[in-house]
């Protein structure tokens, strides 16, 4: 096969590609070595600029598509394959424009490198030129899939967002589940990966529809969905602003209360914790919507690592919100100091507490801002009344608290370790007195502890995403069988 591959007779040549990509259809890793070793893949690249018979076109660029679904997508890369396969995105055959974008596809998945490559040939623009044709629902799911793959990573500063955004703004509306969770997926990298990207995504108007797909019966849909929400979710107050007007959170309250997957509560919860570390609007949204409650089940009741992302939500607010949400409906709380039983069965306090045994350093640090800024409103509460325990204090002394607070003495973080000496020394310093007495400073030299300002509890930024699902290349698809 391999001389036959070499022939200067046309028929032969395509008699030999024939051959060779029905070998390559039983998925076998040896059969792909010992084509690989016989140092072919240039002639079926130099094949692919063949237009006479467009046949040879076809079976060379489904040869290279399946060598590229395997572990030798390099190879395809550096061979030479690359531009003629990008120029076959234009050809006149509909079925060789398929296999072609196939390839690239299965060539972009790899690494970046790869994908660099596919995208420095000029890729973008006659792969989104396909999708402004009449295509059949499996082509349009190679299409959507090869431009998901395209957009993973970082893009390059040369390549327009905006006509990709504007093709994955119509996909989105699609009934297809694949298509339709590759487009979301594309969405997630520009907005992750482009700067400016969030800006551009809302300027296309995906987010009415995105909100909407949160309430898919899928799970395939919601984690692309909830994940470019939570990308969104990370941009400033105006951005954030567009997809709270749009609904976001009686969505979110409905994933937070039912039988989702963890991945996806926990994507709800880091949307909320970016909304509320937005304006006190924002955080008023929230509470108006009833998602707190349900955030505060979840601290107090979820998995170690949902409950990390739902005790940001609550820092997050505590640090940012108004003394009406502090006190009375983001923590559901009243100031009776004599009807203590309320703040144990709605308020957050306790699980709050809790976090602090974490050894996060963000995460402690949140919480302890987060409890300042209570124990602050708790002694407005006192109105000037010293005699009476700060009910805040109060409550975290009888539910425990104080004890993670004071072994926060050994925390190994400046930061931490000063707050939480400040809040110890201004809410407890008759009860810590009884211990021994408090070390100055982790070292054991003498230091102050500073004092923080009432009112400095500082606004906590929106947090970046980490999606464990992300890998350096996505699933690529199987090698496809043969056809006779």
């Amino acid at each position: 096969m391999v001389d036959k591959v070499w022939s200067d007779d046309t028929a032969t040549q395509l008699e030999a590609t024939v051959q060779f990509r029905k070998l390559l259809s039983d998925g076998k890793n040896s059969t792909m070595i010992k084509i690989i070793r016989a140092d072919v893949l240039p002639r079926f690249a130099e094949f692919l600029s063949r237009q006479r018979p467009p046949q040879l076109q076809m079976e060379a660029a489904w040869v290279l598509t399946n060598i590229a679904a395997s572990d030798y997508t390099l190879l395809v890369a550096e061979c030479g394959a690359v531009p003629r396969l990008v120029e076959l995105l234009e050809s006149p055959d509909a079925n060789i424009r398929h296999q072609a974008t196939w390839a690239l596809g299965n060539i972009a998945a790899d690494m970046p490198s790869c994908r660099e490559t596919v995208l420095d040939h000029g890729a973008v623009t006659p792969l989104l030129a396909q999708f402004k044709e009449d295509m059949k629902v499996s082509v349009l799911r190679t299409a959507t899939w090869a431009l998901s793959n395209l957009c993973f990573g970082k893009l390059p500063a040369e390549i327009q967002v905006k006509p990709i955004l504007e093709i994955i703004s119509l996909l989105i509306h699609s009934a297809d589940e694949k298509i339709l969770a590759d487009a979301c997926w594309a969405l997630y990298y520009i907005c992750d990966g482009v700067e400016g990207g969030i800006q551009d995504a809302l300027d296309a108007g995906v987010c009415p529809q995105l909100v909407k797909l949160l309430m898919h019966a899928s799970a395939n849909i919601l984690l692309p969905v909830i994940t470019s929400l939570a990308r969104i979710s990370a941009g400033d107050d105006t951005q954030v602003q567009v997809i709270v007007e749009q609904g976001i959170l009686p969505c979110l309250a409905q994933l937070l209360a039912r039988n989702y997957p963890k991945i996806i509560k926990k994507q709800a919860c880091l949307i909320v914790s970016n909304i509320t570390a937005g304006s006190k609007d924002q955080i008023q949204a929230v509470i108006d919507a009833d998602v707190m409650n349900h955030v505060i089940v979840l601290l107090k009741t979820s998995e170690t690592d949902l409950k990390k992302e739902a005790a940001w939500a609550i820092s997050n607010a505590a640090s940012g919100g108004s003394s009406d949400q502090i006190q009375m409906r983001c923590f559901a709380m009243t100031f009776s100091l004599s009807d203590r039983r309320y703040l144990v069965s709605r308020g957050c306090l306790e699980p709050l507490c809790n976090v602090l045994k974490y050894q996060d350093v963000d995460l402690v640090y949140t919480c302890l801002e987060g409890l300042q800024n209570i124990l602050v409103e708790g002694e407005i509460g006192k109105q000037g009344n010293e005699s009476v325990m700060n009910p805040y204090a109060q409550f975290i002394l009888e539910n425990g608290g104080l004890d993670n607070l004071e072994e926060l003495q050994d925390f190994d973080n400046d930061a931490v370790y000063k707050l939480a000496m400040t809040l110890l020394e201004r809410y407890w310093d008759e009860e810590v007195s009884d211990d021994a007495n408090l070390p100055a400073s982790k070292d054991g030299s003498a230091e102050n502890v500073e004092t923080v300002p009432e009112d400095a509890a500082a606004q906590p930024p929106h947090r970046e995403i980490f999606i464990g699902v992300k890998k350096n290349s996505r699933e690529r698809r199987a090698p496809r069988s043969a056809f006779n």
